[in-house]
């Protein structure tokens, strides 16, 4: 039963898609089929599938969807109310294809500025390496920054000296909480060795190829924590 193009899903499948997944679909077979108004696809799929009013309520969310999170917009070229455009984030949706919606949506929170404001930019042009990457390196100034520790001093062991529990005649380093428990002292201390020495460090030394945004945009929300964590020290 096609509704243009190359649209061939029955109304069952369509029922059982994901909105997400089926957003996306609808969104292609209107660029594909250059449908300016969004109440006339919706026309058409209420006579393709009369007998079916689920599957018509589900394509009347999927594009609820696509305009609730900015993938089509306004035309305001057109006096119509249903007339829409293609979104530049639309289109990128289109070319980076579900998992990336996904994943951008994983994100859909306010980041710390630093990040906000380097890292987000990179990973919406996909570019999920450099974003993870950025991240990590911010984490990692600031924590130099805060603990007044030489450029020299990077990676694991920066973060060794930062955190380290004071231990017998060993001080204890500029960023750790005196009055914290010991092993919480540690567990900050590995917290931060360890994400520095996964995502830091790695692609420093050799390419590290993020085929899953998914993947990165974790990696966006860690550093973020991490930025979180060092605010509360600063502020204490």
């Amino acid at each position: 039963m096609p509704l243009s193009g190359d649209w061939t899903l029955e109304a069952d499948e369509i029922v059982a898609l994901p909105v997400d997944d089926l957003a996306l679909r609808v969104l292609k077979d209107a660029r594909d089929n250059s449908e300016w108004n969004w109440q006339n696809w919706l026309k058409r799929a209420r006579t393709a599938y009369r007998e079916k009013p689920d599957a018509v309520l589900a394509l009347t969310e999927a594009w609820s969807w696509l305009l609730n999170r900015g993938l089509v917009v306004w035309n305001v070229g057109q006096d119509s109310a249903g007339s829409f455009l293609v979104s530049r984030q639309g289109h990128a949706a289109l070319d980076q294809g579900l998992l990336w919606i996904r994943a951008v949506q994983r994100l859909d929170i306010e980041l710390v500025p630093v990040l906000e404001a380097k890292a987000r930019p990179q990973f919406l042009r996909g570019d999920f390496e450099a974003a993870a990457l950025l991240a990590m390196k911010e984490v990692e100034l600031r924590v130099r920054t805060m603990a007044g520790l030489p450029n020299s001093l990077t990676g694991t062991a920066l973060m060794q000296q930062a955190f380290r529990p004071g231990k017998g005649d060993q001080d204890a380093g500029p960023l750790v909480d005196t009055t914290a428990d010991g092993g919480e002292a540690v567990g900050t201390m590995e917290l931060f060795k360890g994400a520095i020495g996964l995502f830091k460090n790695p692609p420093s030394h050799r390419r590290v190829d993020y085929t899953d945004p998914t993947e990165a945009a974790e990696v966006l929300l860690l550093a973020d924590l991490l930025m979180r964590l060092l605010n509360k020290i600063e502020e204490s």
